[in-house]
């Protein structure tokens, strides 16, 4: 099974991955990946890198066997970008779509992640649950709680650091948080403090829900409605008032 997986979130990325959904031990191959640092220039640089992917992308879309998108929580730009290229791509090559929160990305990074001591894997870096936090500007974060097996236990929530729980924090938002965090009881973990949503993980994630279900009908992946999770600045416009 080939799926091409887009996440706009934070930056813009895009991947392919092979993998069998009846083969629990072969690992997800990545075939290509491509990806920014840029957080606002969604629109100019997803185009020209997803068909970089492709040798040949006439023939070699409709082939694929689905495109997931990551839904956020994330910025109104950004998120519209990445599902609007989405939606257009399964729209043009009849290739069935689906979601995933863009947090799942990084949650599926930690359980991937083991923990070293002296030097040595000593075990999976997440012993218990734990939070992915992401910079949500505004002095705000997204964040969610995980089990240890990285599913989803509550969230994605947008608010203040001091509101997430006293547990391991992982991302960005835990970087720029991260005294308010230790302060409330939290720690921080460096190596994860400036990680991002990448489509690269969203794809691994994706892959673990459709290999435990052993197909993509029943691996409970999302439609691609973007999660917000506030209210749009761009207003409607009122009336105008009468001049007399």
């Amino acid at each position: 099974m080939r799926i091409l997986t887009i996440d706009t979130s934070a930056a813009a990325s895009a991947a392919l991955l092979d993998f069998d959904p009846h083969d629990t031990v072969r690992t997800v191959e990545l075939v290509a990946n491509f990806a920014t640092s840029d957080t606002r220039s969604h629109a100019e640089v997803l185009a020209p890198g997803i068909q970089e992917l492709f040798t040949d992308p006439v023939t070699e879309g409709p082939a694929l066997d689905a495109i997931v998108v990551g839904t956020g929580p994330g910025p109104f730009t950004g998120l519209r970008a990445g599902i609007a290229m989405a939606r257009t791509l399964s729209f043009s090559w009849s290739v069935p779509l689906y979601g995933m929160m863009s947090l799942d990305a990084l949650a599926q990074q930690v359980f991937d992640a083991p923990a070293y001591q002296d030097g040595r894997a000593v075990g999976p870096l997440a012993m218990r649950d734990f939070v992915i936090a992401t910079d949500a500007r505004r002095k705000e974060v997204y964040w969610a709680k995980y089990s240890a097996h990285a599913e989803l236990l509550d969230g994605p929530h947008v608010g203040p650091a001091g509101d997430i729980p006293a547990l391991q924090v992982f991302g960005a938002g835990a970087g720029l948080y991260q005294e308010v965090l230790e302060g409330g009881g939290a720690s921080v973990y460096p190596l994860f403090a400036q990680a991002q949503p990448t489509a690269v993980d969203l794809g691994r994630a994706a892959a673990r829900k459709i290999i435990a279900a052993r197909s993509l009908e029943g691996a409970g992946l999302l439609d691609s409605t973007p999660l917000y999770l506030r209210e749009s600045d761009a207003k409607v416009p009122g009336p105008r008032k009468r001049a007399l």
